[in-house]
């Protein structure tokens, strides 16, 4: 069986004849890129795909064990999403990311951002455009892990201690470069607001994959 994330279908599933043999066995690779055509005689049946391969990213990322572990996190996030919903937005910033696997300065940053938009298509959007408390958009620093709002310098200094750390390079006024504890606070950022937005409320842990990497990219 494959699952798919498609452009105006969402997240699909549907049975792939001769999934094993030596011709499809490289097209089923977690994070490939494919041309699929989904049949079934009724909408709501499982259905079977036929696909060809467009692009392997997965080939591609095997020679970075690090980009792998960042593409076998998005495709494990990606099943938060609901079958069959439509998730254009987020299928180009996925397209998006994965282009840039093969180069370690730029897909780490492009990801924490992914994950942001992951939350956003969930229902959990952040908004870290203004100041939660003077409305003002001035060395934004913090953010509240009640309201996923961002704290300005000032407003958050007397409770630094209970607020979540936002890297410059997410305040959207700021090009400042993501340096590795950028990255950290980054990955700290958005799980955060996975975990006690989305996963918990299943009843689900963080997938280990995604543990794995933000331990991996927070060494530096």
């Amino acid at each position: 069986m494959a699952e798919l994330f498609t452009r105006r279908h969402g997240r699909h599933l549907g049975l792939v004849h001769g999934g094993r043999s030596r011709r499809l066995r490289p097209v089923l690779q977690t994070g490939n890129q494919v041309h699929a055509t989904w049949k079934a005689r009724l909408a709501d049946q499982l259905g079977h795909v036929s696909l060809e391969l467009s692009r392997s990213f997965a080939a591609d990322a095997m020679e970075h064990p690090l980009a792998l572990a960042g593409l076998s996190s998005m495709a494990s996030l990606t099943r938060l999403l609901p079958e069959r919903d439509p998730h254009p937005s987020l299928y180009e910033v996925t397209l998006f990311v994965l282009g840039f696997l093969d180069d370690a300065t730029v897909w780490p940053a492009l990801y924490v951002r992914w994950e942001l938009a992951l939350l956003e298509e969930l229902g959990f959007g952040l908004d870290l455009t203004q100041c939660a408390a003077t409305g003002g958009n001035d060395q934004l620093t913090y953010v509240s892990p009640k309201s996923g709002r961002a704290v300005s310098a000032s407003a958050g200094e007397p409770y630094k201690d209970k607020l979540l750390a936002l890297p410059q390079f997410l305040a959207r006024s700021s090009g400042a470069h993501a340096r590795n504890d950028d990255i950290r606070d980054g990955l700290a950022l958005t799980g955060y607001f996975l975990d006690t937005r989305v996963l918990s409320q299943r009843g689900e842990a963080m997938p280990e994959v995604r543990l794995r990497l933000a331990e991996r990219l927070g060494r530096g």
